[in-house]
């Protein structure tokens, strides 16, 4: 894929933020990152606690969670497009601002009881569609804010796993001493404090070139989609990732909570899940110091440890060695996310990296409801312990495709020589002139 040229997002690009990560526009975007996260991870809990009080029963909160999930998979490229055209701190302080309006709504409904199904289901498509708004543009902010793009996503990678496992503990103690309300509140909250930490934000300017002018909605959408279909380690990764989500995360989320629970308890299945969060830290702080040269490389063979999890569970061993398998798990996938999301972020021209983070989010995600809805059919025909182990050993099969193309495992990263595959060159109705050439494939292959 093509370096550091005009119009990508490479070191020592004008636009960048000095060297050295902790500056004060960085722990502002670090600070809204963590809060906004620990919000989100209050608001299942919330959902579960409010709506069964008030008579409804699992189907109708898994309806409400859904309607969220289902608006910001739907919109999130759309939001990509209105990211790369406007200003993406903005579009951010908006969706916060959005969305802490439907919190405090929901928190008023909870806190008078006159809770209806349509009316929460409504608020939570609300969220989703400002979510799709807010999430393309966390791609090109990093970048701007810290010239280490990798020691930046792992940082905030460590914030968001702390904030998510501490989210659910929070939400807890409130539902216990006050009211579900109380959480919706709360979360409104961290909304505030997210927007209110962008607001004081200021990003660098942009590098000059990086922005092309727009050719209009569906135009600027169509050119997302080409550079993402350019990229053959790009869509390739989602593609394969896609098989993922079918065959190990969607169904191990759900069997391994009911294998679990039934056969040891539900104090030994949070036990379990606080395991798995606090391996994401542990991934995360990994991250923070390893630097290989060839970053997917590295995250693939990480990304192996996460056949430990549904492993460890299908295996029915005992709780201790389920936690140790959490542990691994956790800290593999963390450690590849904060590989990828370096990738997309340095190796993808500015002017179109929001746009194709949306495609990444949205590809990412697509295959996941699938899988969750499979769980159940394949666990009564085959036993949730050979689902799960069946998911283990997909685990090894996702990461030997990963493994595999050659353009994945061969990616080098920006600054540590030339980049895997040849440079995609903009469109010519863009403007912007085509980056300079690079060798084909880096040195060595």
């Amino acid at each position: 894929m093509a370096g550091p040229g005009k119009g990508f997002a490479g070191p020592g690009e004008s636009g960048r933020a000095a060297a050295g990560l902790w500056s004060r526009d960085f722990g502002l975007f670090f600070v809204a990152r963590a809060v906004a996260k620990l919000g989100d991870t209050m608001l299942p809990v919330a959902l579960a606690a409010g709506l069964l009080r008030h008579g409804y029963g699992a189907g109708a909160v898994g309806l409400a969670m859904a309607a969220t999930a289902a608006c910001f998979a739907s919109l999130v490229v759309f939001g990509g497009v209105f990211a790369d055209r406007f200003s993406t701190r903005l579009l951010m302080i908006g969706a916060d601002v959005a969305r802490l309006g439907t919190q405090a709504l929901a928190a008023g409904l909870f806190f008078t009881g006159h809770v209806v199904l349509w009316q929460i289901c409504v608020i939570g498509a609300v969220n989703g569609a400002a979510a799709a708004v807010f999430q393309p543009g966390v791609a090109s902010t990093v970048p701007r804010l810290a010239a280490d793009v990798q020691k930046a996503n792992g940082a905030i990678r460590v914030a968001e796993s702390g904030a998510q496992l501490a989210g659910p503990a929070v939400a807890g103690v409130l539902v216990g001493l006050a009211s579900p309300g109380a959480v919706f509140a709360a979360h409104a909250g961290t909304y505030a404090l997210s927007a209110l930490c962008l607001l004081l934000l200021r990003l660098p300017p942009a590098a000059p070139g990086s922005r092309a002018p727009s050719l209009g909605f569906k135009r600027d959408l169509a050119v997302g989609w080409r550079e993402f279909r350019a990229r053959t380690w790009l869509w390739g990764v989602i593609a394969i990732w896609c098989v993922l989500m079918i065959t190990v995360t969607g169904p191990t989320t759900p069997l391994v909570a009911v294998t679990v629970v039934e056969q040891h308890g539900s104090g030994a299945y949070g036990l379990v899940n606080s395991a798995l969060g606090a391996g994401t830290v542990v991934g995360g702080v990994i991250a923070l110091r390893l630097r290989p040269r060839r970053m997917l490389r590295a995250g693939a063979l990480a990304l192996i440890g996460f056949a430990a999890f549904p492993a460890s569970v299908g295996a029915q061993l005992g709780v201790g060695l389920m936690v140790v398998g959490a542990v691994v798990a956790g800290a593999g996938t963390s450690f590849w996310a904060v590989m990828w999301a370096t990738s997309v972020q340095t190796q993808v021209p500015v002017d179109v990296l929001n746009r194709i983070h949306a495609y990444d989010v949205a590809g990412s995600l697509a295959m996941l409801p699938v899988g969750q809805a499979l769980a159940g059919p394949a666990a009564a025909a085959f036993g949730a312990e050979r689902v799960l182990l069946m998911g283990g050993v997909m685990v090894l099969v996702v990461c030997g495709a990963l493994l595999s193309v050659a353009e994945i495992r061969g990616l080098v990263r920006v600054g540590a020589g030339p980049a895997a595959g040849s440079p995609i060159p903009p469109l010519p109705e863009t403007g912007a002139p085509p980056p300079p050439p690079h060798h084909k494939k880096p040195r060595g292959q």
